[in-house]
């Protein structure tokens, strides 16, 4: 078992998402006793290559689930990984005493993780803050018959289905219909709707020398601690964030996994790791 899954272990969903696929449906379901003899050697006994068999052997039930959640537009090699952060979450938390086969366990986990990465980057505002707002963002789609706007008696019955107030229904229909609007359109002279971008309808408050000597001041004094800050970093995090974030054209994890032959998920500790390092520096 170990040298058939041996290839698999070492791919990454976004680096060619159909051989991934194809790759982990290809790895056998484990019988209710092998995975009962898994999970008890992990729970009593801590055996990582039983961890890593119950985790390989599910990985085909997070592209499932990754999948129902395509509507949202994000990527779906992105949903995965995530998906498989809360398996491993889930396989570590496995107690085979409760009765329950692990998917039905870990679905909870993978779910969880997925939600909150669509929260997180399906829209620059968020959409969705409190338990009855989470609980529309993911059902009010699938509630929906059709693409009209709800009417009142629809709109009560939603509510009534999923348990919340009307007016979070009316709420959050308004907000998934809704579009986002660039702030600093750029202007074509054939198009006046860019005119309409919100950075034609706040007042120049910049008219004022001092104000625009002190906006320079402060700047300059931001960029030198940046500079500074990033010449503490090694060699590696530094071009990470750099291709990251400075970048005019930024480099995906994925990208930059391929680059020095580490997982995503490595790239973003490193990533993470450095942007708090650096946090320190702006605050000494």
């Amino acid at each position: 078992m170990t040298n058939s899954l041996q290839p698999i272990d070492q791919m990454v969903p976004g680096a060619n998402l159909p051989a991934y696929v194809q790759a982990v449906s290809s790895i056998p379901i484990l019988s209710v006793a092998r995975e009962r003899e898994l999970a008890e050697g992990l729970f009593y006994n801590g055996e990582l290559q039983a961890a890593r068999e119950l985790v390989m052997s599910h990985l085909r039930f997070v592209v499932h689930i990754a999948r129902s959640y395509s509507g949202y537009g994000l990527a779906e090699a992105d949903l995965i990984q995530e998906g498989n952060v809360g398996l491993m979450k889930a396989v570590k938390r496995y107690n085979p005493e409760k009765g329950v086969r692990l998917v039905s366990f870990a679905v909870h986990w993978i779910k969880a993780e997925m939600h909150e990465f669509i929260l997180r980057n399906w829209r620059i505002v968020k959409v969705a803050t409190t338990k009855a707002q989470r609980k529309l963002f993911f059902n009010l789609r699938s509630a929906k018959k059709s693409l009209s706007w709800l009417s009142a008696d629809e709109a009560q019955s939603i509510a009534d289905d999923l348990g919340v107030d009307v007016r979070e229904v009316q709420r959050m229909e308004g907000r998934l219909s809704s579009r986002d609007l660039g702030y600093d359109q750029p202007v074509d002279g054939e198009d006046d709707s860019a005119w309409q971008a919100p950075q034609y309808f706040l007042e120049d408050q910049s008219s004022d020398p001092s104000d625009i000597l002190e906006s320079s001041d402060w700047q300059d004094s931001n960029e030198a601690l940046l500079h500074s800050a990033l010449g503490e970093l090694d060699e590696r995090s530094r071009d990470i964030l750099a291709q990251r974030w400075l970048s005019e054209k930024k480099s995906t994890l994925h990208d930059l996994a391929d680059q020095y032959g580490v997982s995503a998920e490595r790239i973003r500790q490193l990533e993470q790791a450095a942007m708090k390092q650096i946090r320190v520096s702006f605050s000494a």
